[in-house]
């Protein structure tokens, strides 16, 4: 393991460390009250959400497997991995809060249009994410691993940790994987942007929260996927 490897094997420990630790009260509070409001939905709503939240990202994730690059980042070293990686990151921040602005500044229908639109452009993220450490998309297990990698970054406490166990040992655990549990993909990610989604529907402030959330939200699901490929990449160096 080279220097810049071992600094990057200190930065993923430290980031698996900052994922495993308790939320403050107050996201544990609204975790609880969310899971209240789950329970009172009648299943019929659930079972409808979690189809309609299935087809989208699964339609987003054909279309990005098709636009994507694969060869963006061939013979590329872990270092200029990194750097290309924070470039992109950057660039899909940029787009995710023009698109938060836009659809916050128009009031509640083009707020609404804001769900879809945000979750394409992370999707086709999680694609270009892949191939920058070279990975390949064509493969069934990579699509579904870039949908953990969502689920890791947009998830509760014990979602979060049982996410990060699979993908820790991913090899192991893609053979027995057929597909993802949809009914906890769709209700982690609602209940983990709900709050800020609705303030984005507020005339007036809108167009500020909807950039400004957009742009964590890409930031977060940056450091989560870069982290996520690295921590891979490490794990089949011979000096681990």
């Amino acid at each position: 393991m080279n220097e810049y490897e071992l600094k990057v094997y200190e930065e993923v420990e430290a980031w698996k460390r900052k994922l495993t630790r308790r939320s403050g009260m107050m996201n544990r509070l609204s975790k609880k009250a969310q899971s209240k409001v789950n329970e009172i939905i009648p299943e019929k709503v659930h079972e409808v959400m979690t189809e309609s939240i299935k087809g989208m990202v699964k339609t987003t994730l054909f279309g990005s497997q098709v636009t994507t690059n694969k060869n963006q980042a061939k013979g590329l070293t872990l270092i200029e991995r990194d750097e290309l990686m924070l470039k992109k990151t950057a660039a899909y921040q940029k787009t995710a809060m023009v698109e938060g602005a836009g659809t916050g500044a128009g009031g509640i229908l083009l707020g609404l249009a804001d769900f879809p639109l945000l979750l394409s452009i992370k999707m086709k993220f999680l694609f270009d994410a892949a191939a920058v450490y070279g990975f390949n998309t064509k493969e069934y297990e990579e699509r579904l691993f870039i949908l953990h990698v969502f689920q890791l970054a947009f998830s509760s406490d014990e979602i979060r940790k049982e996410t990060l166990d699979v993908m820790e040992h991913w090899d192991d655990r893609k053979t027995v994987l057929v597909e993802m549990d949809w009914r906890k993909f769709q209700q982690e990610y609602r209940d983990y942007i709900d709050f800020v989604k609705m303030m984005q529907l507020v005339p007036g402030i809108g167009a500020f929260v909807g950039a400004y959330a957009n742009n964590n939200l890409l930031k977060q699901l940056g450091e989560t996927a870069m982290n996520a490929y690295r921590m891979r990449i490490l794990q089949k160096s011979p000096e681990l």
